[in-house]
């Protein structure tokens, strides 16, 4: 069966004399699957033991009819108010001490063992009673775990939770000591049992002790899914499992969370949140939210919530531009989503995401939305199953850390510095030139790729080196840039040499200073053209390295920004500082030309080509993400497959090539 197109779909929120129309409109534009069930734990058992799914029943029968098959949420993101009033203590403590109360969703600590035995008895009875029902595909764990930031919850439970993971790692409190450096501010613990979680405090807490909640909460969120895993795992092990992630959502390390997934779904906002600073993402930002989850397992992945209307809660965000709803779910399946389901169905005439727009209007009456999305699944579909499982191929890597992300939030240093933000600048330069990026961890091989980006290795293990020395001195090029090489695992200042610390024989240089810019910015000179650079400034001192950039201002005018070593058979440039985005675009346009690293094609900055692989043909989508028509030159065995060299205003145009 090839599932295709789908819509995030709630019954419970309509009258039952609804379902089908809803299941002929489906099927009219060209919908194949729904999830369900996700936020209905009042609804499936409304009282404890006492279950009622006869109204999922009805859904699913109905859309069976129209062949639609179903996707079931495990409802454990929001609790109903039974099990609250059974379980008061469920509901999470924040930072300072203040319950967080009943009435959203996430609304539950995820160390708490009583919830869990609700949680069990629940999906187990939902997994036994459709574990047989053909019409059943699969299953998403709980929704967009960690969201909110309510699952940083600091009650007794999740303490005695920390403690015991602490115990676990550390074996011995002298060894937890050592470590985390507590003879300072005689903050010294005789037991685990004295530890606290991060509540607020005076001052500052022990950068090791936040680095080591960070890492205790992902994995907290981990095994809770895994323990809902586990469940169906045992009852339905034919029905497939996954999780819809939030692309650089960084509460949870998500290469762990998806690891015991079938495979990962992902929710795509192109427009975001209302509050966001940018009403509509930069098109590279999407691109690497798309990147990023189809890197975790490798492998193809679902959107589970892709973006059908103007989205907010008490404020609004724009309205999608004729054309802008296609062009995302294109660039989605583009970068190897074989699925996309759209949220929501119908906008829900009531509750907090009651403007929050689906495909259909409050009213159902098909709309603008409806028929734009009904002309894209109906024209792309044909075409789909040629490239189903396949994906782009990469020549290139970015490095990604959760640990390095936390470590930054924890010590930014400067106030605008941002890990992640980093990563997507060094992403943007290769975006820009159209060639494919994988994100890696540092548990994966390197040696496939010609070119690593390591941004900000803060946090540096000997096991880390060792891999990145191995991949350059059997030929690799690795760009490595400012603050890396700073800590030890523990979070820690690196003290046995100078910096960049344990990756100064890759760098061949040392740190002699480093100046945090700010309020202004700098000058740098890069191949004789000035540029500016911002936030940080690390003064480089060459020893085997050679310097390729200076910084023009300052006390260290003429002194060494970016310095390139040569070791073994490949490349180490070492970045000092915070580049503006035209440099990085040059730098990076250079390593390219000399690396042969294959550019998809060269096009408008404002087209994105992107490419699946097959064994027999490459796919080609063309991406216009302005507003007005853009003019492609196709190569000369491009074959058009869907519009062609003309792309309109948010246009989208598919194209063949046999290999």
């Amino acid at each position: 069966m090839n599932i295709r197109f789908g819509a995030d779909y709630y019954p419970e929120h309509w009258d039952e004399k609804r379902l089908e129309t809803d299941a002929k409109l489906m099927h009219d534009m060209g919908i194949d699957v729904v999830r369900m069930a996700e936020f209905s734990w009042s609804k499936l058992e409304p009282e404890k033991g006492i279950f009622q799914f006869d109204w999922l029943d009805n859904a699913i029968n109905t859309l069976a009819k129209y062949n639609i098959r179903v996707v079931l949420g495990t409802p454990s993101a929001a609790p109903p108010a039974w099990i609250i009033e059974e379980i008061p203590d469920l509901l999470p403590l924040d930072s300072q001490g203040r319950v967080r109360g009943f009435g959203g969703r996430h609304h539950n600590c995820q160390s708490n063992i009583a919830y869990k035995e609700h949680i069990k008895r629940l999906v187990s009875k939902m997994a036994h009673h459709y574990k047989d029902n053909p019409n059943v595909i699969g299953w998403q764990i709980d929704n967009e775990l960690g969201n909110s930031h309510n699952d940083l919850c600091h009650c007794k439970s999740c303490r005695e939770h920390f403690q015991k993971w602490l115990q676990y790692k550390y074996k011995t409190i002298e060894q937890l000591n050592k470590e985390w450096g507590t003879n300072f501010w005689s903050q010294t613990y005789d037991k685990f049992e004295q530890i606290p979680t991060p509540m607020i405090t005076p001052t500052s807490h022990n950068p090791s002790l936040l680095l080591d909640w960070k890492r205790f909460h992902s994995d907290l969120i981990v095994e809770f899914q895994q323990f809902q895993i586990d469940i169906l795992r045992e009852i339905c092990p034919h029905q497939f499992i996954t999780h819809n992630l939030m692309g650089f959502f960084n509460l949870i390390d998500y290469f762990d969370l998806a690891d015991n997934l079938d495979f990962v779904s992902h929710d795509q906002y192109p427009m975001g949140f209302y509050d966001d600073p940018q009403p509509i993402k930069e098109p590279s930002a999407l691109a690497a939210d798309l990147d990023l989850m189809r890197s975790l397992k490798n492998q193809t992945f679902w959107i589970m919530e892709q973006q059908a209307g103007p989205s907010g809660w008490e404020i609004l965000g724009r309205t999608p531009k004729p054309g802008q709803l296609a062009l995302w779910a294109a660039q989605s399946i583009a970068h190897g989503a074989d699925t996309v389901v759209f949220f929501r169905w119908r906008t829900c005439a009531y509750g907090t995401e009651e403007y929050w727009h689906g495909i259909l209007p409050h009213s159902g009456i098909p709309g603008r939305r409806y028929y734009e999305l009904q002309k894209f699944i109906q024209e792309i579909v044909p075409h789909m199953e040629n490239f189903k499982n396949s994906l782009p191929e990469s020549e290139v890597a970015i490095l990604y850390s959760y640990e390095q992300s936390w470590a930054f939030e924890i010590q930014p240093h400067h106030p605008e510095l941002n890990y992640i933000n980093q990563i997507r600048k060094y992403y943007k330069g290769l975006y820009n030139q159209n060639i494919p990026v994988d994100f890696i961890s540092g548990n994966n091989n390197f040696e496939k790729y010609k070119l690593v980006i390591a941004p900000l290795q803060f946090l540096v293990s000997d096991k880390l080196v060792e891999s990145l020395t191995e991949y350059v001195e059997q030929g690799g090029i690795l760009v490595l840039t400012m603050r890396s090489g700073v800590k030890e695992m523990n979070n820690q200042c690196h003290i046995e040499a100078d910096l960049p610390g344990k990756l100064t024989g890759l760098v061949g240089a040392t740190i002699t200073d480093y100046d945090c810019l700010r309020d202004h910015d700098m000058g740098i000179r890069y191949k004789d053209t000035d540029y500016r650079c911002e936030k940080w400034c690390d003064i480089l001192k060459p020893e085997k390295a050679e310097s390729i950039s200076k910084y023009t201002e300052d006390f260290y005018a003429g002194q060494p920004a970016i310095t390139v070593n040569k070791s073994g058979k490949g490349l180490v440039y070492y970045i000092g500082t915070e580049p503006e985005q035209k440099l990085i675009d040059d730098f990076l346009a250079d390593i390219v030309n000399e690396s042969g690293i294959e550019r998809i094609y060269d096009t408008p900055a404002e087209v994105e080509f992107v490419r699946r692989r097959t064994k027999d043909a490459d796919y080609i989508f063309a991406l216009n993400h302005t507003g007005k028509t853009q003019i492609i030159n196709c190569k000369d065995n491009w074959k058009s497959i869907i519009n062609n060299e003309k792309l309109e205003p948010y246009g989208y145009a598919l194209f063949m090539a046999e290999r």
